[in-house]
């Protein structure tokens, strides 16, 4: 073949968005972070950014930070502004579902095309350092006598920390209608809350606090897990007798309207990504637990996590 007509081949093909990843050009990656700086959407996106460059599929990656509603606002944003952009992606997870179901928005996740999810995490509860409460049970006490009086901090409404607290209150004989929870539109907001003793418990992923619990700033007093998180000796709240187990998850994805190859292309991108030096300092560092489930069978795990949630939430009275 002469050189000219392959040239024009490749280009065709570069256009057609059918040629091998080892030979396209990389990607200027568009990463809407639906919430505000310092939480765990935010960790997450910048270390998935930071990994497609090192895996070499990304040229640059820019970040956008857009809070509130649990990621509506991010979500509407990035729904509006990016159809058919095969180079937007947008990080999510249980809490947007949650805050979905409760806060019924005008923009739809299922107007954005599912990628992949890559986390999973539980959460911990921590009291500030001087609170007069030294456990969870002390916690489930003063619950008891006076639900309103114990404010417990956490995500945007519908977040796995809220669900989690309703959770507990039903567990423990407390009509979860009767909780105090207190929404922060990002982590940074959330931690600073608990630091300055404005809530009696505070809720997140275990990642967002382990060092302020390491600095003995926070104190935790239970996580969601089945069992103890590795390398950490908090008591699950199945332990101390409170029939409670959720987790929360993060995952990307794509813009509305790209093709099935673009979306492909997308996930292979992540997939090796996700195989970098850099996405494995960043599992360790944040305590993360690897969970990929590409594609399709992505899309049906959301499904499903939207019923389970909805019944969690209907029980628990949060709708």
């Amino acid at each position: 073949m002469r050189r000219d007509t392959f040239l024009k081949s490749l280009a065709a093909l570069a256009a057609a968005g059918t040629l091998p990843l080892s030979a396209q050009a990389a990607a200027a990656i568009k990463m809407m972070l639906p919430a505000n700086p310092g939480g765990g959407w935010d960790t997450t996106g910048r270390a998935v950014g930071k990994a497609l460059q090192d895996a070499g599929v990304a040229s640059s990656v820019t970040y956008d930070n857009k809070g509130g509603a649990a990621g509506a606002i991010g979500l509407a944003q990035f729904v509006n502004s990016n159809k058919g952009d095969p180079n937007a992606m947008m990080v999510m997870g249980a809490v947007m579902l949650g805050g979905i179901i409760t806060g019924k928005p005008p923009v739809s996740l299922s107007q954005a095309t599912p990628l992949a999810r890559l986390t999973s995490e539980y959460n911990v509860f921590v009291l500030p350092a001087n609170s007069p409460f030294k456990s969870m049970a002390e916690v489930v006490a003063q619950l008891k006598k006076d639900p309103g009086s114990v404010k417990w901090g956490g995500g945007s409404r519908g977040s796995t920390e809220h669900i989690a607290a309703a959770m507990i209150a039903k567990a423990v004989g407390v009509d979860p209608a009767k909780i105090n929870y207190v929404a922060f539109r990002g982590g940074g907001e959330a931690i600073s809350a608990i630091l300055g003793g404005n809530v009696t418990v505070g809720g997140s992923g275990y990642s967002e606090f382990a060092e302020y619990i390491t600095s003995g700033k926070m104190k935790p007093i239970g996580v969601t897990s089945a069992a103890r998180l590795k390398g950490s000796n908090v008591p699950t709240l199945k332990e101390q007798g409170i029939d409670v187990e959720i987790g929360n998850w993060r995952g990307i994805y794509g813009a509305p309207g790209i093709s099935k190859a673009q979306r492909d292309e997308l996930v292979a991108m992540i997939e090796k990504a996700t195989k970098s030096k850099a996405w494995a300092e960043a599992l360790q560092k944040n305590d993360w637990t690897p969970a990929w489930l590409p594609g399709d069978a992505f899309a049906k795990f959301v499904d499903d996590e939207f019923a389970s949630l909805r019944a969690i939430m209907a029980k628990s009275g949060m709708i």
